[in-house]
């Protein structure tokens, strides 16, 4: 069992390569006085859906619980009888894999990320382990955070049940013990919601300074349906010079222009940053043309002589009063 310490997000060896996703989302949330935890909303979206966002590159994606509105499709299945545990349920959804590599997953990780899911496998192709998994802030394994080889999983299931008759009931370790497993740390991505104080942790986490724009553009991509990574950094630099240069209404209006333009030409995250360049050059030059029209417009008041005031604005109406002299 060995410790593996990633040195980029980016994927690894092999990871862009098929493998598929079981998530296990059927627990009965005793923590939570039996909530439907997989449908407990952090950053306006569901566990659920955030954790399916992180395994979105995975050929199939199979979830092991009873069927819900999901941001987007998947295979569900049960573990017969339902509520049999989590080995019970792994075996379930492994029954509709094909891949050699299978990402599993919990339903409750508010922070993980695809970035986190590719690692895994990177590490599972690197080190030629059985499995890769997370480990949180203790050092403590989190087996369903973890990427693994679908043929050492069903192996070890079928030697657990040829032992035990059934998989009901057993405890993860049982599985997790006969495997030789690569170890990640990431006390962030490992984090999971098991009480009402880890959610309400989460939620307060999203909406920390550094953390909330990230958050907020991956909820709306989720809810529109958009799969299109953006120069985020691009788009705000436009937003402030069309704010300063031309109105503060001007911001919203012009990156909701350039969405469209780039919609209307077909394009991804090039028509993106082209239609976001030119529309930031034309704020500059907005910008730049207001600057020069206030140069060249000196203030009269300023500049006048309190004589040449007097003189520049005669009184033209006559005095008509009798006494007038």
């Amino acid at each position: 069992m060995t410790s593996y310490e990633p040195t980029s997000s980016a994927p690894g060896p092999g990871g862009a390569s098929l493998h598929d996703a079981v998530v296990l989302a059927g627990g009965g949330a005793r923590r939570l006085g039996g909530a439907d935890k997989p449908a407990v909303r952090v950053g306006g979206r569901t566990l659920l859906d955030r954790v399916l966002a992180a395994c979105a590159d995975a050929a199939v994606t199979v979830v092991v619980a009873d069927p819900r509105p999901t941001a987007r499709p998947v295979r569900w299945v049960r573990e017969d009888p339902p509520g049999g545990g989590p080995l019970a349920a792994l075996e379930a959804g492994l029954r509709h894999t094909t891949a050699d590599r299978v990402v599993v997953l919990s339903a409750d990780l508010p922070f993980l990320a695809a970035p986190t899911v590719r690692g895994l496998l990177a590490a599972l192709d690197t080190t030629g382990a059985d499995g890769a998994l997370l480990t949180d802030g203790d050092g403590r394994d989190q087996p369903l955070v973890a990427a693994y080889r679908t043929p050492a999983l069903r192996r070890e299931l079928a030697a657990l049940t040829a032992r035990h008759t059934a998989l009901t009931g057993l405890p993860l370790r049982r599985l997790t013990s006969g495997l030789d497993l690569t170890r990640v740390p990431d006390p962030v991505a490992s984090f999971d919601c098991d009480t009402w104080d880890d959610i309400a942790t989460a939620r307060a986490r999203i909406r920390e300074h550094e953390h909330v724009l990230d958050e907020w553009i991956s909820a709306v991509k989720d809810e529109l349906g958009i799969d299109l990574d953006v120069d985020t950094k691009l788009l705000l630099d436009l937003a402030r010079d069309a704010a300063h240069g031309v109105a503060r209404p001007a911001a919203p209006l012009a990156t909701f222009l350039v969405g469209y333009a780039a919609a209307r030409a077909e394009g991804g995250t090039q028509a993106v940053a082209d239609a976001s360049r030119k529309a930031a050059a034309l704020a500059q030059r907005w910008a730049e043309e207001s600057a020069a029209k206030t140069d060249a417009t000196p203030d009269a008041k300023t500049d006048a002589t309190p004589d040449a005031k007097a003189d520049a604005t005669p009184d033209a109406t006559p005095d008509t009063r009798p006494d007038a002299g």
